[in-house]
């Protein structure tokens, strides 16, 4: 554990082929567990009214996004760690500790950090996997040197080109992006239903056909141009024998393996 030492490019090793494996131990869990997913959906459904704003940027819609993801992500390592999960992760990368609570505090701090850069550095694809076992479920956050994946949804972001305001075809090209991303909007709505279908009410649905759900997504940026992707992936019913009590770091799994090969077929996953 303590190898995950700081790299040169200001990360580590902690989310390299590892997702967080949560228990569902019971009703309550499992409502917590699809309240935070229904949040995932709402927050993709408020990035698709963003886009579809000819008022509010790309830019905008992003730093929206990503603000609901951190505020998630903060509630998640306190739960996990108590207020002092910063210091627990940092101490951790340091080699200063080799825990579990180190191990999983590192692998989201770096996560949203690297979330956070999503939209600032160009061929940088975020391509996050969840699923949902009967008795748990995983979080795997993935990132790959590619802006794309084989079924994504691109457009245009203006504020992001390199254009001459009085050249002929600026017009056209703003009027152009602009149907792009009401496109996209479109597309995120639909997607988000994906995510609801995949993850429902415990209280409304049986537990036969809740037990198992899973998704794939994918975001990412190429100069001007970004792009979205999200869609469901059947979980490996024979992935784990045993049940977990507390969150802990597992391998990524045949999904992971799976999606990467579907989705990836000429990228590398470098996280």
């Amino acid at each position: 554990m303590g190898d995950s030492a700081v790299r040169s490019d200001g990360g580590s090793d902690a989310l390299f082929g590892n997702a967080v494996r949560t228990p569902l131990p019971d009703r309550r869990a499992e409502r917590l567990f699809h309240e935070n997913m229904s949040a995932v959906a709402e927050g993709r459904e408020r990035k698709a009214e963003l886009l579809a704003d000819p008022s509010v940027s790309v830019i905008k819609a992003y730093e929206t996004e990503f603000e609901r993801v951190a505020e998630s992500f903060r509630r998640r390592l306190r739960h996990i760690a108590g207020d002092d999960y910063e210091e627990i992760a940092y101490a951790y990368l340091r080699g200063d500790r080799e825990d579990r609570l180190g191990e999983l505090t590192a692998y989201y701090i770096e996560g949203l950090w690297r979330i956070q850069q999503r939209s600032t550095i160009s061929e940088m694809l975020f391509f996050p996997l969840i699923i949902r076992y009967p008795d748990s479920f995983t979080m795997n956050l993935r990132f790959a040197a590619a802006h794309s994946t084989t079924e994504s949804m691109p457009f245009e972001s203006p504020q992001h080109a390199d254009i001459d305001d009085d050249a002929p075809h600026t017009q056209q090209y703003f009027d152009e992006s602009q149907y792009e991303q009401e496109r996209a909007a479109d597309y995120l709505r639909e997607t988000a239903q994906i995510i609801r279908e995949q993850f429902p009410h415990p209280d409304e649905v049986p537990f036969e056909e809740r037990k198992y759900g899973g998704v794939v997504s994918a975001g990412g940026r190429r100069e001007s141009t970004f792009t979205e992707m999200l869609a469901p992936v059947r979980p490996d019913p024979g992935r784990f024998s045993e049940s977990v009590t507390e969150a802990t770091l597992v391998p990524a799994g045949t999904e992971a393996e799976r999606t990467k090969r579907r989705y990836l077929p000429a990228a590398k996953v470098i996280i």
